[in-house]
């Protein structure tokens, strides 16, 4: 069993119910979920002209490689009705892999730990919450480390849903 980190994301719709739905399909189905990170609303990242995002991280073990858990993460996505139109537009639905365990992928389609991550304040922060001491397995430095760091000056609040 590995320890995963996932970002679930979500900006149309009814974005607490369609993240709290991710996470249910995600447990069980795919692993188990054993923390999950306080909603986050956010500013949108790379395109910018869209509506807050809500995000969540959450942690989950799993036996699934991670290509199959990429996979299983897209077919979430499309169960909660995600339609892949625009790179970093609105969505219904996102997940994202942030870690697998201590594992780094350079693969086409996968890129393990998430190449983004330290500049995005979006899931740093919520990702803290959950594993702040976890150690990024490419720059040695904490998720804690990580966030204090970011130069992301992107709006980012703890919200209660």
């Amino acid at each position: 069993m590995t320890t995963v980190y996932l970002l679930l994301g979500a900006n149309l719709g009814d974005r607490a119910a369609t993240l709290t739905r991710a996470a249910e399909l995600l447990d069980g189905q795919f692993g188990t979920v054993s923390k999950k990170s306080s909603f986050w609303e956010t500013a949108p990242w790379g395109l910018t002209d869209q509506p807050a995002f809500l995000n969540q991280a959450i942690e989950i073990t799993t036996d699934f490689t991670p290509l199959d858990l990429l996979n299983a993460t897209q077919s979430v996505e499309q169960q909660l009705g995600r339609v892949r139109k625009e790179k970093w537009g609105a969505r219904l639905i996102d997940i994202e892999i942030l870690f697998y365990g201590d594992e780094r992928i350079d693969s086409p389609g996968l890129n393990i730990p998430h190449p983004f991550l330290p500049e995005r304040r979006f899931a740093l922060a919520p990702l803290a919450e959950i594993a702040l001491e976890f150690r990024h397995p490419g720059l040695g430095k904490t998720v804690g480390e990580l966030l204090a760091e970011c130069l992301d000056e992107s709006e980012v609040r703890r919200v209660f849903v």
